[in-house]
């Protein structure tokens, strides 16, 4: 594909093809320090992707400030901002990939709908309240909030462009002289002390967006920025038009000392109260709500009153005196909708886009349906670091032993205490897949997946090898399944590594392969435009098929209980999951249960009739498939997890800051959470995080500084 080109001269006319390996398909935007372009991930799922300017990327200072945005990016919670997937701050060209997030920002929303209702802007404040609380907890300060750093998502608002935040850890200093920020959204100490600048700076500016939500102007409004700063400093705020019962708390926001302004949690507390009067669904969406969902009774629930951002009709429309930014083409997204035009509006230098790596089925971890019972006498325990190099520990469990895969070293750990039982040296390049357990062998995925290595759990010694040059391999129980490009299946002995047969699967173009714990069968899917999907159930060990069947839609299988499939429906142009469908083989029937918001990259659990999704940016639900409803949404502070373990009792989720936690599977109540084991190469992002693993009512997990770590799974209030 040749360089895309944009109209203009300059430098950057010609646009580079790739970022890292991310092919660049448009550009969306651009800004005084970068250009942000439209990507796709290898799975087809959308990106942003900010590229520096050539110019700021041969400046040593711009790019410590640049690996500092990344690392402030990283820190903070995915479920109110655009998570980070990937970056290179080192790269000729550095450059930073996150979620793409449909929806405009505020400054673009006001500008074009006017000011908003008062229900709106109680659900902006509330929104935006948690997204600071999340920020400042992780030891970030944004600094430069304003309404185009605001991006109105379908489920609730998000914080956007850490281009100038700083970590309080953080040995970058502001240069003297120097003032970094938007003047119409600056606080006084901005000015004044910018080298003391805290967390109580960022609700200042909160409640400047606040005013220009409420009114289509700032609390202090004049053409000059110079006139503004004297005003931020000195006069004050102007909050005409501001709801009366919100007007007083965006006061105490706007208080010129910091100390005089509340804090997150403070403000959540006295938006509850102003609640009282009206129903709080009108400003928490539905999305964030907590516990069990009481609007999920049916498929299609009801629109919460003020629960949108629709325009407020006859509304005078007002532009924003800050930095506006270019509009490009946006998608919304509908369960029932089709997708429309619109106008996506991207805030200049905006980190607008990142995507959780989706490539095949999880491996399912050994022993997830076990009982929740721990061994009396049990206590937690973690395992330092095995090895040099960096990286989070890939496990499974078998032969009575924890057996873990990082950085070219395959070793065994004692269940009960996490001593190392032996340890040994695995050829080939760092993988991100798992390691597996077939034919009583620890099976390890080397040399970037293209060869797989039976070890023997007891001593760690080779018992065979097999190269599978280019193509996917998948463990089923005492077999490995590997699918060639040709469409053709092949069935290998995990116990001697000797081929057992070959077959093509009807229909199907190199298919998809699934297997779940416990199941007599493997699954092979395909689709060959996205309508239909062709399942084929293959016995592991003699490759005959037991059934087939064509369901409508783009699907994949998540799991399997009594007799029938889970799978997932994913709409093939915006790659989101709208669907979860049971299919029951014996009786040819299938159940559909849409999604109240369809969910990006999820991956999922599958208990009873239940199924838990943990989607991109922290979304964790129950979709009761049986009931034709979702039970309950939790918004969890994981930006990045891995694919849920549920055992009846709760659901568990591995974080990519190595954090473990519990949620009550009955009403999605958060009961528990291990520390962050982050370590020293926390700039580092694993593709794929290793789900825990849950073996007689005990949890393993790695983490990113290297530790594997074993805690209770019936006490997760210890942690």
């Amino acid at each position: 594909m040749a360089p895309q080109r944009n109209t203009g001269a300059g430098a950057e006319a010609e646009l580079p093809e790739y970022a890292g390996h991310y092919r660049l398909e448009a550009r969306l935007g651009a800004g005084g320090m970068g250009v942000v372009h439209l990507a796709r991930s290898t799975s087809g799922l959308k990106l942003a992707v900010k590229v520096v300017h050539a110019e700021f990327a041969k400046d040593r200072e711009f790019r410590g400030r640049f690996r500092q945005e990344v690392a402030a990016a990283r820190r903070v919670s995915g479920a109110f901002t655009a998570p980070v997937v990937d970056a290179d701050p080192e790269a000729a060209r550095p450059w930073m990939a996150t979620l793409y997030i449909p929806g405009p920002t505020l400054a673009d929303h006001v500008k074009r709908n006017g000011p908003m209702e008062p229900a709106q802007l109680r659900r902006l404040m509330a929104g935006l309240a948690e997204a600071l609380r999340d920020i400042h907890r992780v030891g970030v300060v944004h600094r430069d909030l304003k309404p185009s750093n605001v991006l109105l998502a379908e489920d609730g608002p998000k914080v956007i462009d850490f281009g100038i935040s700083r970590p309080k850890d953080s040995e970058l200093r502001t240069e003297t002289g120097k003032l970094i920020g938007t003047p119409p959204f600056m606080a006084p100490e901005q000015f004044r002390r910018p080298r003391e600048v805290g967390p109580a700076a960022d609700i200042f500016t909160l409640g400047s967006v606040l005013v220009h939500a409420a009114t289509g102007r700032g609390p202090f409004d004049s053409d000059s920025p110079y006139v503004v700063a004297y005003q931020v400093v000195h006069d004050e705020p102007d909050v005409t038009g501001v709801p009366e019962d919100l007007a007083p708390l965006v006061l105490r926001c706007l208080a010129k000392e910091p100390e005089g302004r509340p804090t997150p949690d403070e403000l959540m507390r006295e938006l509850r109260s102003v609640a009282a009067s009206y129903d709080t669904q009108a400003f928490i969406p539905p999305q964030r709500a907590h516990g069990n969902d009481q609007r999920t009774d049916g498929p299609d629930p009801t629109p919460d009153p003020g629960g949108s951002w629709g325009p407020r009709t006859g509304a005078p429309q007002e532009p924003e005196r800050a930095a506006r930014a270019p509009r490009g083409p946006r998608a919304w997204l509908g369960r029932r909708a089709a997708l429309v035009g619109g106008s996506l509006t991207l805030a200049l230098c905006g980190v607008l886009a990142s995507v959780l790596w989706l490539g095949g089925d999880p491996p399912a971890p050994v022993g997830a349906a076990a009982r929740n019972t721990a061994a009396p006498g049990f206590q937690a325990w973690h395992a330092e670091p095995v090895g040099e190099g960096s990286g989070m520990p890939r496990c499974a469990y078998g032969g009575d032993k924890v057996l873990c895969f990082r950085s070219g070293l395959a070793y065994a750990l004692d269940p009960a205490d996490g001593s190392l039982l032996w340890r040994r040296s695995v050829a080939g390049e760092r993988t991100s897949a798992a390691p597996g357990l077939s034919g009583g062998l620890l099976q390890l995925p080397t040399s970037g997946g293209e060869r797989v290595e039976a070890v023997d759990p007891a001593s760690g010694t080779t018992r065979w090898k097999r190269e599978v040059p280019g193509q996917a391999a998948r463990f089923a129980g005492g077999m490995l399944l590997v699918t060639d490009a040709d469409g053709s299946l092949t069935g290998v002995d995990g116990l001697t590594g000797d081929t057992r047969w070959t077959r093509r699967i009807f229909g199907a173009h190199t298919p998809a392969l699934a297997w779940f714990a416990g199941d007599a069968s493997a699954y092979a899917t395909s689709s060959a435009d996205g309508t239909h999907t062709r399942v084929t159930a293959v016995d592991p060990v003699t490759g005959a098929e037991r059934w087939h069947a064509r369901l409508a839609g783009n699907l994949k299988p998540v799991g399997s209980q009594g007799g029938s499939l889970f799978l997932l429906s994913v709409d093939s142009a915006s790659g989101q999951t709208d669907e979860v469908v049971r299919y029951t083989p014996a009786s040819g029937t299938e159940r559909r249960v849409p999604l109240p918001v369809p969910r990006l990259a999820p991956q999922a659990a599958v208990r009873g009739d239940v199924v838990y999704l943990l989607s991109s940016g922290g979304a964790l639900e129950a979709v009761d498939v049986a009931g034709g409803k979702r039970r309950w949404l939790l918004e969890t502070s994981v930006s990045r997890g891995s694919a849920p373990v549920a055992d009846g009792r709760q659901v568990y989720v591995s974080a990519a800051d190595g954090r473990l936690l519990a949620v009550d599977a009955r009403d999605g109540r958060l009961v528990g959470q291990t520390p962050a084991r982050l370590g020293a190469n926390s700039d580092e992002v694993t593709a794929v995080l290793p789900a825990p693993l849950l073996v007689d009512g005990r949890l393993y997990a790695g983490a990113p500084d290297g530790t594997v770590f074993a805690v209770a799974a019936r006490d997760p209030e210890t942690w």
